[in-house]
C-alpha cells in the first residue's frame, strides 16, 4: 500500500505536474466566472514555474542533500561487500526492446562499480532492485544489471543480485534477508548523492547496525558552491533538479512519519 500510495501521491505533488493542474485550475475558475481566484491562482502558477526553471533554487535545493554525506575518503576501511541500490535503470525499455541494456540518469550508481571491483578485488558486490515501474511489471532491475556486471568482467561468484524490492525501504529489508550483514564487516554504499541521506537513515533503521555502513555517493546533480549563485540557462534542467530534490525531501518526510527511519534528516 505505501508503495501505491507514494507513486499516485508523487504524481500530483511532481512539481511540473502539480502547476500544469494549478494552469488547468485557473482557467476552470476563469470559466466558472471567479476572475479573482483565476487571476491569484495564474500568478502563483507562473511565480513558480519561474523560480524552478531559471532561478538558482533548485541547484540550492539539491546541494543540500548531495552535500550531506562526503564520499568515503581515501583512508576509509576498505570493503567486504558493495551494496548498490537500484533506480538507475529503465526497466521498461530494457524489457520491451530486445538486447537494449537501457541506463538511466542515475546510472553512475553502475557504472562506478566497476572502477571499485577492480579497486578492491576482495569485495563482494550486492545489487539490490527489482521493479519499481507502477504499470509495466516485467523484466527487474536486477537482471539488467547482473548482464551489465558481467559485461564489466566481475566474476559472477563475487556477485549477489536482490530481485524483488521496488523502494529504498525494501532494498533495506530484502537485502538484509538475502545477504545477512556480520558483525564488524564494511559495507560501501553506492547511491545517487541526493538520495544517500534517505538511504542511510533506512539502513540504519533496519537491521544493518551489526555492519559499518560507508558512504559513496555518486550521480552528482548540483554545481560546486561558487556557481550556485547563477541563473539556470534550460528551464528543463532547472525543473528535473526541482522535481529530484523535492521528491527526496518529500521522501525523508514520508519515511520519517511511517517509521522507516528513526531521523528526520539522517547526518554522517
Amino acid at each position: 500500500m505505501f508503495f501505491v500510495l507514494a507513486k499516485v501521491g508523487y504524481f500530483v505533488l511532481r512539481p511540473l505536474n502539480f502547476l500544469i493542474l494549478m494552469l488547468i485550475g485557473a482557467l476552470a475558475a476563469r470559466l466558472a466566472g471567479w476572475g479573482r481566484l483565476a487571476n491569484v491562482i495564474l500568478t502563483v502558477a507562473v511565480v513558480a514555474l519561474t523560480t524552478l526553471g531559471f532561478s538558482p533554487v533548485p541547484n540550492g535545493l539539491i546541494s543540500v542533500l548531495e552535500d550531506r554525506f562526503p564520499r568515503a575518503s581515501a583512508d576509509a576501511p576498505e570493503p567486504d561487500v558493495i551494496i548498490v541500490l537500484g533506480g538507475s535503470i529503465e526497466t521498461m525499455v530494457s524489457g520491451t526492446r530486445e538486447g537494449v541494456l537501457a541506463l538511466g540518469a542515475s546510472a553512475e550508481r553502475l557504472t562506478d562499480v566497476a572502477v571499485l571491483a577492480r579497486r578492491f578485488p576482495q569485495a563482494r558486490i550486492v545489487f539490490t532492485g527489482g521493479a519499481a515501474d507502477f504499470i509495466y511489471q516485467g523484466g527487474s532491475e536486477a537482471a539488467v544489471a547482473r548482464e551489465l556486471f558481467l559485461s564489466f568482467g566481475i566474476a559472477p561468484e563475487r556477485m549477489r543480485f536482490e530481485d524483488k524490492s521496488r523502494d529504498t525501504f525494501e532494498n533495506a529489508v530484502f537485502t538484509r534477508a538475502l545477504v545477512p550483514p556480520k558483525p564488524g564487516e564494511v559495507w560501501w554504499l553506492v547511491t545517487s548523492a541526493f538520495h544517500m541521506p534517505r538511504s542511510i537513515g533506512v539502513f540504519r533503521a533496519n537491521g544493518w547496525a551489526e555492519a559499518r555502513l560507508v558512504p559513496y555517493p555518486v550521480d552528482y546533480r548540483s554545481v560546486g558552491p561558487r556557481y550556485r549563485v547563477l541563473l539556470e540557462a534550460s528551464a528543463q534542467h532547472g525543473f528535473e533538479s526541482a522535481e529530484t530534490a523535492i521528491r527526496e525531501y518529500i521522501g525523508l518526510v514520508a519515511y520519517r512519519l511511517s517509521g522507516r527511519t528513526r531521523d528526520l534528516f539522517p547526518a554522517p
